[in-house]
């Protein structure tokens, strides 16, 4: 019937509930920037054409034009157009980014970095002032390709460092997570949701040992109480962060002396969000 919801009687309805809720932000996110339905669609069939070559293959051989299509219920004339078609699937991350997420690694777990209470401390602009204990230092430990005063200029216009009256360069989060441009916070936006999304998928369809994917949730909390809980997080939250960070500093040392063995990569993600409760919403927790 016109105007009806698409009904197909093999999929669970929990399933269709769940994945529309997961989709809004996602669709509130595409029409802030200006994605139309019909842009998205051509994506989707692209994506859905991706998916289905690369994890569902039988026998590790390649589906015809024609099975593809009853796989995906996508015409085979889009099919031909689209599975050729070339596919960035390597997560192209911005040199700011890159550059900047090790340096504060080393800042925020080497021991020549922090202050007596284990926090980044302050860093003299020059070598000259302060020897390798300073942000040109730090800089050179990494690259010596990049000039200290690009980088600074960079964090300073991202709000991930300002200097002092001391003419120190200070650290304004504990990562790498830049207040204004859009690139580099499109980049964390990609990396977090896509590994946060893929952990959930594979626990749901049963693949592996489930991933870590927990959290706390309560329904019925004043705004104060939202203020106190935000305040917890961020700082239970990094000093986890910081401590997995860490540990996976000195590993990767480690590791590396070990080139016969394949390499994999890890995510550790934290998140707190908060809105108004609907009025008939549960009050009771969940972990």
């Amino acid at each position: 019937m016109h105007g009806s919801c698409p009904i197909n009687s093999t999929i669970s309805p929990l399933l269709v509930n769940a994945l529309r809720r997961v989709l809004r932000p996602l669709i509130r996110l595409m029409l802030a920037k200006g994605i139309t339905y019909t842009y998205l669609s051509d994506l989707l069939k692209n994506i859905f054409i991706e998916v289905a070559d690369r994890d569902f293959r039988i026998e590790n051989k390649p589906f015809t034009d024609s099975h593809m299509s009853l796989l995906t219920g996508i015409h085979r004339k889009d099919i031909k157009r689209l599975r050729h078609c070339a596919n960035d699937n390597v997560e192209a991350v911005p040199q700011t980014v890159s550059l900047g997420a090790r340096l504060i690694s080393l800042w925020t777990s080497d021991a020549r970095y922090l202050d007596e209470n284990n926090q980044p401390k302050p860093l003299p602009r020059f070598i000259k002032d302060g020897g390798e204990i300073s942000f040109e230092g730090l800089v050179a430990s990494v690259s010596c390709d990049i000039r200290s005063r690009v980088v600074l200029d960079e964090w300073m216009r991202l709000g991930v460092a300002h200097v002092n009256e001391k003419n120190q360069v200070c650290l304004n989060t504990a990562a790498f997570i830049p207040a204004h441009g859009f690139d580099e916070k499109v980049y964390y936006f990609s990396h977090n949701v896509h590994d946060h999304a893929a952990a959930a998928t594979s626990n749901l369809l049963g693949e592996s040992h489930p991933f870590l994917e927990r959290s706390v949730h309560y329904n019925a909390l004043s705004a104060q109480s939202i203020t106190v809980l935000a305040e917890k997080a961020e700082a239970a939250g990094m000093e986890s962060l910081l401590a997995i960070n860490k540990e996976a500093l000195e590993l990767e040392k480690n590791d590396a002396l070990q080139d016969d063995e394949p390499r994999h990569r890890m995510t550790f993600g934290i998140y707190f969000y908060h809105e108004t409760a609907e009025p008939d919403h549960p009050a009771n927790s969940g972990q």
